[in-house]
């Protein structure tokens, strides 16, 4: 009979890197798709008839956002060859690896913060009809059920 603790460390060796692998390929599955904020605002500019002040107000947020998310997905890509490089390199979920995936985890929040800080300062800038049209989208653009 095979030693039970070899058996086990050999199947939470494979489960580690099983789940850092499957949420390496997701992280950059989110990346290579985007986060959906792009298709809103262009629904924003064209569906809302913005004013020209509002047009502007709008777009100095969204060149702001972009700054921030090309930042903050540039750290992800970082911490994701950092995890690379335990999971290939070191075959080991050691703490360069742990510090790696938060570093990713901070990252993720920090581009999901400041996405819904972008979207709540636009909506302050729309009139009360604009900003009902304005909900309505993001509801459908986050998946929301129609109303």
């Amino acid at each position: 009979m095979k030693n039970p603790w070899r058996t086990f460390l050999v199947m939470l060796v494979v489960t580690v890197i099983a789940a850092a692998a499957a949420g390496w390929a997701g992280v950059q599955y989110g990346l290579d798709r985007g986060d959906g904020t792009a298709d809103l605002d262009a629904v924003i500019h064209h569906d809302l008839h913005l004013t020209a002040e509002q047009d502007r107000a709008i777009r100095k947020l969204e060149a702001d956002l972009a700054t921030d998310r090309a930042d903050l997905q540039a750290k992800m890509r970082a911490a994701n060859r950092e995890l690379a490089a335990a999971i290939t390199e070191r075959h080991s979920y050691d703490a360069q690896a742990r510090e790696a995936v938060e570093r990713l985890h901070a990252a993720m929040s920090a581009l999901q913060e400041k996405t819904i800080r972008h979207v709540l300062a636009i909506r302050a800038l729309l009139t009360p009809e604009q900003a009902r049209d304005f909900d309505d989208k993001v509801s459908k653009a986050l998946g929301a059920a129609p109303s």
